[in-house]
């Protein structure tokens, strides 16, 4: 299986809800550096997974829309708390729409699995992996 990340990062504002996130609970901010992998059994007739280039220009496209944001007022995200596990699947879902849209040229189409990871830190991240199909 190939793959091939690209990466990129967002600034955020969220609050949670719950008891377990103690101080937490009131709005702060996060900065995520947001990796996606893509994988594939097969490259293309070029030697290509997916175009770098339009990996990242997708890939920002879509963090365009979170950057700088309060997330707990982002229509989609309503009523969810906004944990780097519960970004790193929503992510996912939208990157992995893209890629079956064609957002990602004829490459795009081919990913057979999708792996979004969001660090905090370089001690703590987490990850949303799944099959394209």
């Amino acid at each position: 299986m190939f793959s091939l990340t690209v990466c990129d990062h967002i600034m955020i504002a969220h609050s949670f809800r719950g008891a377990a996130f103690g101080p937490a609970q009131r709005v702060h901010g996060a900065t995520f550096q947001v990796e996606a992998t893509f994988r594939a059994p097969a490259l293309d007739e070029l030697g290509l997974l997916v175009d770098i280039a339009v990996a990242r220009t997708e890939l920002r496209r879509l963090l365009d829309g979170l950057d700088y944001r309060n997330l707990d007022e982002v229509p989609e995200l309503a009523g969810r708390n906004t944990t780097t596990e519960v970004m790193a699947q929503h992510i996912w879902g939208v990157l992995a729409s893209a890629c079956r849209a064609g957002a990602l040229g004829e490459g795009g189409r081919r990913i057979a699995a999708l792996t979004v990871t969001l660090r905090e830190s370089p001690l703590a991240w987490a990850s949303f992996e799944g099959t394209l199909g």
